[in-house]
């Protein structure tokens, strides 16, 4: 009984010690474990701190009709997604800074001669009436791996330029733009109704190998054509023969047709490039085997800042101030202080 006893005994401590082991490490670690092994919420390094305007544009507060909803933002924070939109991030800074300036402008030219929609908002992302605007999530997924570096590029030109307008006799100018040019902007009268003088025809040093489709080709059936045209131009006479339909065209400085004839109706070359959807005004045709060729120049209505020619000038050096001046005839470039009518 004695020796039962006595193993028992021996059994228990074993036991004791045993258990020991286990559980004491575990008394240390446990009250530590969230430090030891916890796992926060990791951080996304890629992801940079929120955006802030520069302190003139930030003053600056817009109602953006986006669709059917009106979003409330800063100035600084509507021209991120207008830069974003309308010149591709890959360009030079300069190039985008310019194009900051000349946004910043248009927006301000918009609202200080009326906006078109009532108090329901200032502007509008609609690139046919206002200004093209893209949001930074769909930007990013159109970048892919350059996203960081791209948005980084533009909230640089954004800040970089804060409160600056492109000034004519003190006031802000009607700061239109467009893709490339072919050699040669255009005056805003070879266009549209009016004159202006700082939308001046120009040089423009866009390099053709550097511009995406900057030469085009467009063929149009006969029938495809005559329905395109009758549509635009109902007075037109295409009775006769194809090679006739259009004719005596006329070009502006820049080499692009101002006018024509458009079966016997004298039309204007934006009119005709409208009709048919043409990159640009500037173009010539010829009838091949039934269809009518466009051979096409550049893109967009060649009035103001080419966009591409000034990347390539910033490339050779030029800063925003000089591209702006350069497409902009007579103006000036500098911080301004806005005040909105009423």
């Amino acid at each position: 009984m004695r020796r039962r006893n006595q193993v028992r005994q021996s059994v228990a401590v074993s036991a004791a010690l045993l258990a020991a082991l286990f559980i004491l490490p575990l008394l240390v670690v446990v009250p530590f474990r969230t430090a030891l092994f916890g796992r926060e919420t990791p951080m996304d390094e890629t992801e940079g701190a929120p955006f802030v305007s520069g302190r003139m544009d930030g003053e600056f507060a817009l109602k953006v009709l986006d669709g059917d909803t009106v979003l409330e933002m800063d100035l600084g924070e509507y021209l991120l997604g207008v830069v974003r939109a309308e010149m591709p991030a890959s360009f030079q800074p300069e190039a985008l800074k310019a194009q900051a300036v000349a946004a910043r402008t248009y927006t301000l030219y918009k609202l200080q001669t009326g906006g078109s929609h009532g108090d329901a908002a200032d502007i509008c992302t609609d690139h046919t009436c206002c200004q093209a605007y893209i949001a930074e999530d769909r930007a990013r997924e159109n970048w892919g791996e350059d996203a960081d570096v791209y948005e980084k590029k533009i909230e640089e030109a954004v800040t970089a330029t804060d409160g600056e307008v492109i000034l004519y006799g003190g006031v802000p100018i009607l700061a239109v733009f467009h893709s490339s040019s072919a050699g040669l902007t255009r005056a805003a009268g070879e266009v549209w109704l009016s004159d202006l003088p700082y939308l001046q025809a120009v040089s423009s040093p866009e390099a053709a190998e550097r511009v995406p489709n900057y030469y085009s080709r467009v063929e149009f059936p006969a029938e495809e054509l005559r329905q395109k045209l009758l549509a635009a131009f109902p007075e037109a006479d295409l009775s006769g023969p194809l090679e006739g339909w259009l004719k005596d065209a006329r070009t502006d400085s820049a080499g692009s047709v101002s006018t024509l004839s458009v079966g016997g109706v004298e039309v204007k070359g934006t009119s005709l490039r409208a009709a048919l959807g043409l990159r640009s005004a500037c173009f010539t045709w010829e009838a091949q085997e039934g269809t009518l060729v466009f051979f096409v120049t550049g893109y967009g209505h060649g009035v103001g800042m080419s966009q591409y020619g000034a990347d390539a000038m910033a490339a050779e050096g030029a800063d925003y101030r000089e591209i702006l001046t350069h497409y902009y005839t007579g103006v000036t470039v500098e911080p301004y202080r806005w005040e909105l009518p009423g």
